[in-house]
């Protein structure tokens, strides 16, 4: 696994959401059925995003989720970066603490290009970018998600 679960949850969370039309808002329980992330987990996420300036959330008869900005203004870096999943560009992958240049480990240079490559997708990666191929959402209950706009 390339990242946590938390991470893992939360790109699969703002996916989905990207998916919905323009404006509309889905209910944690609904994403929750959805994506098959579990309720409380995906409680925890959604906080995590609204708390980063992702997610705008609205409570009572109508409200939900959804996002803070446009699809193609919301960087997989963003999302990873809510979720505490940025490697840390110190960390050793040898264990020794920390490493570079001038005190490699044995798996610096590799490590560091797949640290770059990851980071270089992240950063270039947006909201806009998923669901292409035709992608469909798995069918939700009638009110599910509300629109809007």
């Amino acid at each position: 696994m390339l990242f946590t679960q938390t991470a893992e949850y939360a790109l699969r969370a703002m996916a989905h959401m990207a998916l919905l039309p323009e404006g509309s808002s889905i209910r944690a329980r609904d994403l929750s059925a959805a994506t098959g992330i579990p309720s409380d987990y995906v409680s925890k996420v959604l906080r995590r995003m609204v708390r980063e300036g992702l997610l705008l959330s609205q409570k009572g008869h109508g409200g939900g989720f959804k996002l803070a900005r446009r699809p193609a203004e919301i960087r997989f870096y963003d999302v990873l970066a809510a979720a505490d999943a940025i490697f840390d560009p110190r960390r050793c992958a040898f264990g020794w603490g920390a490493c570079g240049e001038g005190d490699p480990c044995p798996l610096h240079d590799a490590f560091s290009k797949l640290k770059e490559g990851v980071l270089a997708w992240a950063r270039e990666t947006t909201l806009a970018d998923v669901g292409g191929g035709g992608v469909r959402l798995p069918q939700l209950p009638p009110n599910a998600v509300e629109r809007t706009a």
